[in-house]
């Protein structure tokens, strides 16, 4: 290049999968199939009703042009009856609702909406690496907070509560803090008093909580659960939403923020000047998915449920613990043995196998130790994974985990 890349990439990695899925490629090249097991690409069909309309609505000349930056009426006011009927949450769909091109979009604005270079952002470890990477370059500093397994990944406010006080004695303090419940990549759902605790947190510290909310309604347990359900929620926090894994839209890019009038009309201060609206045939088709029956969502459901039994066959395999209790679109393990890193063991498999999984170290240094699989292949590709691992990796296993880590 002649010039350099700007100072606020000096700390940020490419994606992992976006290397990772390079390597596969580069492997199928020379003749290997890959079974891809690492990634939470829903590879079932968005419901009939909502692709007839993407069809319908593409065929009127009229549709192509430029949208709102706020999305049509009829995508929010579905948004917002989603949320009355799901979580009984009533929405303002004029004023409480932001139409996104993907919620990992959303964490981008959200962060160049309310962060300013020196900002302490609190994220979770393990978790989603984007909150991570973008608040690395808006210049905000990254306070982990730990979650583990011994308090059911959920945040310890004991430890929250130290954290602040000594940013207080260096005249600092938190402006913003990640959640995600059901999480990425536990598996574990918030309870109600995680939630509760979480807002009064927020509200004694003057801490926006920015809860990213995408698998509530993949194989949950009982109703699914939204934050803003929570009385004093909207004062201080914002819900992300999205199609990708609900209605299995990932490549539509459909996504919102839902929360209070003065923090969607600071988001979308950014949002203007960085896209100019969603196509609109996919916003209409997107207000057809928001009605989809609880009889398709069961559906969809039980389909997991039957790859969830495969997964737990293939753990088995290569001797990983797992709770049954896990909620979501993959299925979080740990490794008996910690003498082998999760990025060498996931590559023995690779290599041996030809089946890629996830290992958790790229979630946060709690994620060492773990690994994740997804539940987005049909049956018969995790029947096959099986019988790979079964003759050529689980005779490995124990030499594997002899061998020292690199």
């Amino acid at each position: 290049m002649i010039i350099k890349q700007s100072k606020r990439l000096n700390d940020v990695q490419e994606y992992y999968f976006s290397q990772k899925l390079q390597q596969i490629r580069e492997l199928e090249k020379s003749g290997k199939k890959i079974i891809n097991l690492g990634i939470g690409n829903p590879d079932m069909n968005p419901s009939e009703n909502t692709i007839n309309e993407l069809i319908r609505s593409a065929q009127n000349p009229k549709n192509h042009g430029y949208q709102s930056y706020k999305g049509v009426p009829e995508l929010r006011k579905a948004i917002a009856d989603f949320y009355n009927e799901t979580y009984s949450v009533a929405l303002n769909s004029e004023t409480e609702i932001l139409p996104l091109l993907g919620s990992k979009e959303g964490i981008t604005h959200i962060s160049l909406a309310f962060l300013d270079a020196g900002d302490n952002v609190l994220v979770p470890d393990p978790g989603y690496p984007t909150y991570s990477s973008v608040s690395k370059m808006a210049g905000a500093k990254i306070i982990p907070y730990n979650l583990t397994e011994e308090n059911n990944w959920m945040p310890d406010f004991r430890h929250l509560e130290i954290t602040i006080e000594k940013l207080k004695r260096k005249k600092e303090k938190i402006k913003l803090m990640w959640v995600n419940y059901p999480n990425m990549p536990t598996g574990i759902e918030a309870t109600h008093e995680c939630f509760e605790t979480l807002i009064a947190f927020a509200k004694k510290h003057k801490i926006l909580i920015c809860h990213d909310n995408p698998y509530s309604l993949v194989l949950n347990n009982g109703k699914p659960k939204s934050i803003l359900n929570l009385e004093g929620a909207k004062d201080v926090a914002i819900e992300l939403n999205s199609l990708s894994k609900s209605q299995n839209m990932a490549g539509w890019r459909v996504g919102w923020i839902a929360g209070k009038k003065e923090y969607i009309d600071t988001i979308l201060k950014v949002k203007s000047n960085v896209d100019s609206g969603m196509f609109l045939p996919i916003q209409h088709a997107s207000v057809e998915a928001l009605k989809n029956l609880s009889s398709w969502h069961t559906k969809r459901n039980e389909e997991y449920k039957r790859r969830r039994e495969k997964v737990w066959e293939l753990l088995d395999l290569i001797k990983c613990d797992y709770s049954i209790h896990q909620v979501g679109m993959f299925v979080w393990a740990k490794m008996k043995d910690r003498r082998v890193s999760s990025e060498r063991f996931v590559e023995h498999i690779l290599q041996e196998a030809n089946v890629f999984i996830t290992p958790g170290f790229i979630f946060g240094k709690n994620g060492e130790g773990y690994i994740r699989v997804s539940l987005c292949s049909p049956v018969e590709a995790l029947e096959e994974a099986c019988r790979r691992i079964r003759s050529t990796v689980s005779p490995e296993i124990k030499k594997l985990k002899l061998q020292p880590s690199l």
